[in-house]
C-alpha cells in the first residue's frame, strides 16, 4: 500500500500533445495546463521544443522532445542530431523510438549501440533518456530483450508505446519491463491511458511516468476521489 499527493501524481505525468497539426494556441494551452496541474514534463514533437521552452521559462516543468517519432525509422546519425538539435533547443528529457526493424532482424548488437549513443549524448548534457519500446509490434521475448539491453545501458526509462501504433500500454507489459530491469531503470506507460482508474494502475505495477493527453480530466477525478489531497494505491 502506498500513499501519493495530489501533487506526487501529477508529478508522474508527462502532458502530451503530439498531434502533427499541433499548432502555437495548442502549445500555449498545453503549457498553461502542465502549470495549472504541475505536470512534470510537456511531450511534444521536437519542432515545438524551443517555443515549449521559452513557454515555461522560470518553471519546474521540464520539455521532451520526442525523437524519431512515431516510427523509430530513421538511421542513428538521424536520431543523434535530432537529440543534439533538440537539447540545443532546450529539451530537458529525450524519448526515442528503437528501430523496430533492427529488431524484428534481431539485430541487439545494432540495438545496444543505438540506445548506448543516445543515452550517453543525454547523460552528458544533464538530459533524461527514455527509450520507446512500442510494444504492440513487439513479441514477448523481443520487448525481454530490449529490456535487458537497456538494463546493462542504463537510460532512465523504458516506454511502452507510442500512442500511434495499433496499441498503447498494458498492465501485463508494465510489470514484465519492470519485473526485467527492476531498479536499475524506470518504466513510463504511455498510449491509451484515459481515466483514473487506468492510470492508477499503471503505477501500481510498477510505472513512474505516465505519457498521456487526458492529464487535466486524470487530475479532475484523481482531486475527486482523495482524502485530504491524498491517494492510497493497495
Amino acid at each position: 500500500m502506498k500513499r501519493y499527493t495530489i501533487d506526487q501524481l501529477a508529478q508522474m505525468i508527462d502532458h502530451t500533445n503530439l498531434k502533427p497539426f499541433a499548432d502555437q494556441a495548442a502549445m500555449e494551452s498545453l503549457c498553461r495546463e502542465a502549470q495549472q496541474f504541475h505536470f512534470k514534463m510537456v511531450a511534444i514533437n521536437s519542432v515545438q521544443t524551443a517555443l515549449c521552452k521559452h513557454l515555461l521559462e522560470g518553471t519546474d516543468i521540464h520539455v521532451g522532445a520526442a525523437i524519431s517519432f512515431p516510427l523509430g525509422q530513421t538511421t542513428l546519425e538521424t536520431k543523434v542530431f535530432e537529440t543534439q538539435d533538440a537539447i540545443e533547443d532546450g529539451a530537458d528529457e529525450i524519448d526515442y523510438v528503437v528501430n523496430l526493424s533492427e529488431v524484428k532482424n534481431k539485430n541487439y548488437r545494432y540495438i545496444e549501440k543505438e540506445m548506448e549513443t543516445i543515452t550517453d549524448i543525454c547523460r552528458e548534457e544533464g538530459v533524461i533518456s527514455k527509450v520507446i519500446f512500442e510494444n504492440c509490434y513487439l513479441e514477448k521475448d523481443e520487448i525481454e530483450a530490449l529490456a535487458r539491453i537497456a538494463r546493462k545501458v542504463k537510460p532512465d526509462f523504458i516506454k511502452t508505446s507510442t500512442g500511434f501504433g495499433t496499441g498503447g500500454a498494458t498492465i501485463e507489459d508494465v510489470r514484465f519491463m519492470k519485473e526485467i530491469v527492476g531498479d536499475d531503470v524506470k518504466v513510463k506507460a504511455a498510449g491509451g491511458i484515459r481515466d483514473a482508474e487506468t492510470f492508477l494502475a499503471m503505477i501500481k505495477a510498477g510505472a513512474e511516468r505516465i505519457g498521456t493527453s487526458s492529464g487535466v480530466q486524470i487530475m479532475a477525478s484523481l482531486q475527486t476521489k482523495a482524502t485530504d489531497g491524498v491517494i492510497t494505491i493497495e
